[in-house]
């Protein structure tokens, strides 16, 4: 009964949209494929061609203002009390701006009306992610179920199910489940010695490379050689560095791809966002001049006179998987699923072929939808596996997901992943090390 109040709740809300989100466009994936790997055209030559893909965006300054006043004004957290902030500084944000429980612990529906209110998060994409989290890092089963945007926590009503064997990690206990290596500005768990705090000399290098003056997809596409200049340093700096389907493959990029497509300001003059340094600064809690950033955890903020994206013109899961591949076919790496294999600069990289049992081909992951049919159903084949352990009957706990899963892949004609060979991990160090091994 539990689990089926929530369905009834998230399947209301992925009726009421679920029109507004188009499949990926087959001549955008047309025009990514016709790029070499490791082309070093025009960093802007994505954004032009795909010009005719995309319908004009408007700006509505009374419909895209978000409120930071009242109700909505910035309140510090009480870190030392309890209060939950964690690796993702939008949540943190939203956390610091009552748009989500001041604790930092919400449940599932919430997150989901608070990303998509503020930030223009498509729906498609706000409920996967937050029935992500709620499974692996939250609690699927309670009464209304959800988690903490940063450690462990139990709370009454969200994180107190029967039948959950521990407390739930959150997000800054989730490494390599929904946190992972290879971040935009935080740093890998097992070098830092942390996952969830920021590190000034990535958040410094992120703040170099965006541009000036210029409209958000094009400072996202010029935030490639930063993107790539992550990975390796993940490769030569962690011998634990491992890759996951999804903390590696998908969450990964949204680092890079997030705050220019979500916290951009939007204008007349810029309807598709501009990402101006004071912006970027506020909402990773950083202070001061270039070269003499100050950290401050948790301070997150949603800057005065901020607006969000155009209304119907939410980040979806087409959208980001087409921000994914735009790096991925100038670096294929950024799609295989792998690590270094006990030091530094040995990275190797899973068979996906293998993997899969033969359904699907690493060469090919690019191509129409197989990325998305491939990372979910992965996903899908692996969570059993991680979730034991934590709930008594996995399989009610997981199926909130899975229907989510099986929702976004029906009508994409999805190879069909039968299993999946887990043993290939075996050779990866950090893998084994997350899991307690």
């Amino acid at each position: 009964m539990k689990q089926s109040i929530l369905l009834i709740i998230l399947t209301s809300l992925w009726t009421l949209h679920v029109a507004a989100f188009p499949r990926l466009n087959a001549e955008a994936i047309q025009h990514l494929l016709k790029r070499q790997p490791g082309s070093k055209g025009c960093p802007f030559a994505h954004d032009k061609a795909l010009k005719q893909t995309k319908r004009a965006v408007g700006f509505d300054p009374v419909a895209q203002r978000v409120s930071t006043t009242g109700q909505h004004a910035f309140v510090p957290p009480n870190l030392a009390a309890g209060d939950k902030r964690g690796p993702c500084p939008g949540l943190n944000a939203l956390a610091n701006h009552g748009y989500l429980p001041h604790n930092g612990i919400a449940p599932a529906t919430t997150i989901i009306q608070a990303v998509t209110q503020a930030y223009g998060l498509g729906l498609d994409l706000a409920t996967f992610l937050a029935l992500y989290g709620t499974v692996f890092d939250g609690d699927s089963l309670s009464l209304t179920p959800g988690y903490s945007i940063g450690g462990p926590a139990t709370l009454d009503g969200i994180l107190s199910g029967t039948g959950i064997l521990r407390t739930p990690s959150g997000l800054t206990g989730s490494h390599n489940n929904y946190e992972g290596d290879t971040s935009a500005t935080r740093g890998d768990l097992y070098v830092a010695g942390n996952d969830d705090l920021l590190q000034l000399a990535p958040f410094q290098q992120y703040y170099d490379a965006l541009l000036d003056n210029t409209p958000a997809p094009q400072q996202y596409s010029a935030l490639f050689r930063f993107r790539q200049a992550r990975f390796n340093y993940s490769i030569e700096t962690n011998p634990y560095f491992f890759f996951p389907q999804f903390a590696g493959v998908l969450v990964a990029p949204a680092g890079f791809a997030f705050p220019p497509a979500m916290m951009s300001n939007h204008s007349a003059q810029y309807p598709q966002g501009y990402l101006d340094k004071e912006t970027f600064k506020s909402f990773f809690a950083v202070s001061g001049k270039s070269g003499g950033f100050k950290y401050q955890p948790g301070y997150e903020r949603i800057p005065d006179n901020w607006y969000r994206r155009a209304i119907g013109d939410d980040y979806t899961i087409p959208g980001f998987l087409l921000d994914v591949l735009q790096f991925a076919t100038q670096d294929p790496r950024l799609l295989s699923v792998g690590g270094n294999t006990g030091t530094t600069n040995s990275y190797t990289a899973v068979d996906v072929t293998a993997l899969s049992k033969g359904v699907f081909n690493g060469a090919t992951l690019a191509q129409g939808n197989n990325l998305q049919c491939f990372i979910f159903q992965l996903i899908q084949a692996e969570a059993p596996g991680v979730l034991t352990g934590i709930y008594e009957d996995v399989t009610k706990a997981l199926q909130p997901l899975v229907d989510n899963i099986n929702s976004n892949l029906q009508g994409l004609a999805c190879p069909q992943l039968m299993g999946v060979d887990q043993s290939l991990y075996d050779k990866y160090p950090g893998y084994k090390k997350a899991k307690g091994v």
